[in-house]
């Protein structure tokens, strides 16, 4: 939304003297407990946080479709005891993709505003974020539903839960670099049911799919020397779900790596830094921002069984996100798939240093 800009020019006319002289975010640590519903919730105390669900969608005449609907929150360091209800202590930002290759480029559209107002909420107690007109919510019946529409797609969709959350890192606490305190309270929820529509071009189809939702907070996530991450989330055709990251320094060595990866029997393995490998296969520059991304990897895991490799390519090239009219990087946010196994592949960084 190009109106955010604006906004972050008005922000700016009163934010320094809001601030206070120094906010103490809450740190991340391991040993927490997660629970839920509650944790499907916001945590405004915490810097940054996502709701962030992808996926593959089925046509009515067989045609595959990828989307991405993602919801950020975040704190400002506002000093919280001004009592000004025009103060933005919490800022909402939401991006929705569309990745058809008979078009050949990603659809997106973004939205942003700060808490309040009527405009933007995010509860505490369960999945239910509201952006304008858009919204992500999780229903009495257990379902997450999302609706969002842009100038060029809407995506009306709903999604059933078929597993158990899968918790990331140590029972949900993440590391995202060397320091303990690079880390993220992070959980999944792999193979989820899609069924809802999409619209384009005045037509509304059903769809059908498998998706997958995200969910980090956190208060200091990258490393110092960080520039951005590799990312894939993949639902196997088996019933097992698969976790992989590579957190890249400035110059493209990893910084650190991890994920996870659960079987269909349930069982699950976490990956140390060692364990994970991503070698570009093939690059593809952006005509818009020039930036070069590696849209095909090879994933090598190292498991107790022995080495596992994953081929990913993309559903097409061109998927890349250019946020920065939402207050948002520039990302590629595609749609992937390998030997028996679907998902998404996020690449940040590309065209410049990513910082949170």
């Amino acid at each position: 939304m190009r109106g955010f800009l604006a906004l972050l020019l008005a922000f700016s006319t009163f934010v320094a003297p809001l601030r206070a002289a120094e906010i103490q975010y809450p740190t991340v640590a391991p040993g927490t407990a997660l629970a839920f519903p509650r944790d499907h919730g916001a945590h405004p105390e915490f810097r940054t946080e996502w709701w962030y669900v992808t996926g593959w969608l089925k046509t009515a005449d067989g045609r595959d479709l990828g989307f991405q609907v993602t919801f950020f929150r975040t704190r400002p360091a506002i000093d919280p005891a001004n009592p000004s209800r025009f103060a933005p202590a919490q800022v909402l930002f939401a991006h929705a993709g569309l990745s058809d290759p008979a078009l050949g480029r990603l659809l997106h559209g973004e939205r942003a505003a700060r808490a309040g107002f009527g405009l933007a909420e995010a509860s505490e107690a369960d999945a239910d974020v509201t952006l304008q007109d858009w919204r992500f919510r999780r229903e009495a019946d257990g379902r997450f539903t999302t609706q969002v529409a842009t100038g060029e797609f809407a995506l009306d969709l709903a999604f059933q839960p078929t597993q158990p959350v899968l918790l990331q890192g140590d029972e949900g606490y993440s590391q995202k670099g060397p320091n303990p305190a690079e880390a993220s309270y992070y959980y999944s929820m792999p193979h989820l049911q899609v069924s809802g529509s999409v619209m384009r071009e005045g037509k509304t189809e059903a769809v059908t799919g498998e998706a997958w939702l995200d969910r980090e907070w956190s208060s200091t996530l990258l490393a110092a020397d960080a520039a951005g991450w590799d990312w894939t989330g993949l639902n196997l055709d088996d019933g097992g779900a698969l976790v992989a990251f590579r957190i890249r320094g400035r110059d493209g060595g990893t910084v650190y790596a991890g994920g996870s990866y659960r079987r269909a029997d349930g069982s699950v393995t976490r990956f140390r830094p060692e364990d994970v490998s991503l070698e570009p296969l093939q690059t593809w520059r952006s005509p818009r921002t020039n930036a070069v991304y590696p849209v095909e990897q090879r994933l090598t895991l190292r498991l107790p069984e022995g080495e596992r490799s994953f081929h990913l390519a993309p559903l097409f090239p061109d998927q890349e996100l250019d946020g920065r009219g939402g207050g948002l990087p520039v990302y590629w946010e595609g749609a992937v798939s390998a030997p028996g196994a679907r998902g998404y592949l996020e690449l940040t960084g590309y065209a410049s240093p990513l910082r949170l």
